[in-house]
């Protein structure tokens, strides 16, 4: 299976590169990047796939069945444009210019000590080595660690200073996920980027590992009465599991204490690791989205978290200089 979708991705990789990318790429003059300008057709193509399900399933989806009226549609429209940057290939532009060379100088001098990777595929040879399985141990590694970048995002003083661009959020939508302040998501690229690095990643399947994922978090933070039962919610995050990660006073604070950093929920994928770490919060409402700052006195101080993309980089500095 993975063997059918990897081929049928490359045939339109190629065709997208050929007739649209190249052109585009000789025409500025920059022949000398054809090759890393095919790696990043890939990402493109993938990420034209992701907003295609986006659009044609969890948008109708949305209006089907919401949590709540869409009221502040500039807000949505930001998070759209972020959503764009990352899902083709805008963000991936970035990293090649300033996170690839420094990956790639570190493991230059890993092989000068003599280091070798920990290759998954050779941990059972003969069941880790098939690829469906070796996808799905890569597939838990990664999420063990995104669960544990997210919640020290959340309990880090000016890790949340960051990450708190995210949560400020008030209406989640399907096109919310990417709302993040770029510091952070240059962060969490490398620390992931290194990881698969260490342990012996393939390029297409590190890929696929990272669309599977970002096309579940749209789901996740859609605007949408959604469970998937008593059973279901503790196999797979919902968007009501990670809507509660996302309430005032809930997700984002120790015990509803607003001067401690906290919160629960904090899988990517899956929700185990939140039940066995003891994170986990099961209810059967749909709370309101925000940081609690943000409400108006006396429940909240007010606090203005920036109303376009800018402005939330901007603010989100600020508060990383000032840890507040």
């Amino acid at each position: 299976m993975l063997q059918t979708l990897d081929a049928w991705l490359g045939d339109l990789e190629g065709a997208l590169f050929q007739h649209v990318v190249l052109p585009v790429v000789y025409a500025l003059g920059l022949g000398g990047y054809a090759e890393d300008a095919f790696t990043g057709t890939e990402w493109l193509v993938v990420g034209l796939l992701q907003l295609t399900v986006m659009v044609a399933l969890l948008w109708p989806l949305e209006r089907l069945r919401p949590v709540e009226p869409v009221t502040d549609r500039a807000a949505i429209r930001t998070d759209m444009l972020y959503t764009m940057i990352h899902r083709l290939g805008l963000f991936r532009l970035v990293l090649f210019f300033t996170l690839d060379p420094v990956v790639d100088a570190i493991e230059g001098r890993l092989h000068l000590a003599g280091w070798q990777r920990i290759n998954v595929e050779d941990w059972w040879p003969g069941v880790t080595s098939e690829p469906l399985v070796s996808f799905l141990v890569y597939l838990l590694l990664f999420d063990l660690l995104g669960y544990w970048y997210h919640r020290l995002s959340h309990t880090v003083r000016w890790w949340w200073c960051l990450h708190a661009v995210h949560h400020s959020q008030r209406q989640m939508t399907l096109w919310s996920d990417n709302r993040n302040h770029l510091l952070d998501d240059l962060l969490r690229s490398l620390v992931f980027a290194v990881t698969a690095l260490a342990i012996g990643v393939e390029p297409s399947q590190f890929l696929l590992l990272v669309a599977l994922s970002q096309l579940m978090q749209s789901l996740q933070h859609a605007n949408v009465r959604l469970h998937f039962g008593r059973i279901g919610e503790r196999l797979l995050v919902s968007p009501r599991f990670h809507r509660t990660h996302h309430a005032i006073g809930i997700g984002h604070e120790a015990h509803g204490q607003p001067a401690r950093l906290g919160g629960c929920n904090y899988g990517v994928l899956f929700p185990w690791w939140d039940m066995l770490f003891g994170t986990a919060r099961f209810v059967d409402d749909y709370q309101p989205t925000g940081i609690r700052d943000q409400l108006p006195p006396p429940a909240g101080r007010g606090r203005d978290y920036g109303a376009g993309l800018l402005q939330q980089q901007w603010y989100g500095i600020k508060r990383w200089f000032r840890r507040a």
